[in-house]
């Protein structure tokens, strides 16, 4: 009686956060590495230095530096980590600033020596590029952290 539910949930889950969509293809790769998290209880922010990684030819790499803040239930510490998600746009014409823009969604992160967590996070410039709504982090701490994030990026040039 209870597996239907579950199950039910897992496929709405599964179909709300996938990123395939007719008038989007994946254009490269947003890698960000972040500064060391303090959980305050209530929330957390963290600075980020991103690395976009363009797929195209000819191969380009943009820089970023963002800000993520959570909001809900954060205890612990953990050391800097990586965030990576594919990024998906509407056309081939990736700039310098793209991907600036904000991108709000849900996270959770558990830690205990090495730790994992995900991050469903939509948004961005102008709508016409988007991150892979779910992402993995990776960390070392001992932490517990669930709520609401918002990532956002600004342009930092061409390297």
């Amino acid at each position: 009686m209870i597996r239907f539910p579950c199950i039910a949930a897992c496929v709405l889950l599964c179909t709300a956060a996938s990123p395939a969509r007719a008038d989007a293809f994946r254009v490269g790769r947003l890698l960000c590495l972040s500064s060391p998290r303090v959980g305050l209880v209530l929330g957390s922010a963290q600075s980020l230095r991103c690395t976009f990684f363009y797929a195209r030819r000819p191969p380009r790499q943009y820089i970023y530096e963002g800000r993520i803040r959570r909001v809900g239930l954060d205890l612990g510490v953990t050391s800097a980590g990586s965030l990576s998600w594919a990024v998906f746009a509407k056309n081939s014409r990736v700039g310098p600033g793209t991907l600036r823009g904000s991108y709000v969604g849900a996270s959770g992160n558990v830690a205990l020596g090495p730790g994992l967590g995900a991050n469903v996070l939509i948004g961005g410039s102008r709508r016409s590029v988007m991150l892979q709504p779910l992402s993995i982090e990776r960390s070392i701490g001992i932490n517990l952290a669930v709520g609401v994030t918002n990532l956002t990026l600004g342009p930092r040039g061409r390297r």
